[in-house]
């Protein structure tokens, strides 16, 4: 792991974004954020970029579906 780079566990991404940590590792299963490695306690730590990048692609797929139902 870089020293320069931010490292989060689920639930800190889940605070980050502002969605439930089942959200989170909904984005896991679907294959839009990748689990980067484990802390000291064994948890999922995903890079702070990916949590970004995942929380854009998931955030724009939803206003495509809300229009496309409007």
């Amino acid at each position: 792991m870089e020293d320069t780079e931010v490292w989060m566990t689920g639930r800190e991404a889940a605070n980050l974004t502002g969605v439930s940590v089942m959200t989170v590792y909904s984005w896991v299963r679907r294959g839009h954020l990748k689990v980067e490695g484990l802390d000291h306690r064994g948890q999922k730590l995903f890079r702070h970029l990916s949590v970004a990048q995942a929380e854009k692609a998931t955030r724009a797929k939803a206003k495509r579906v809300l229009v496309r139902a409007a």
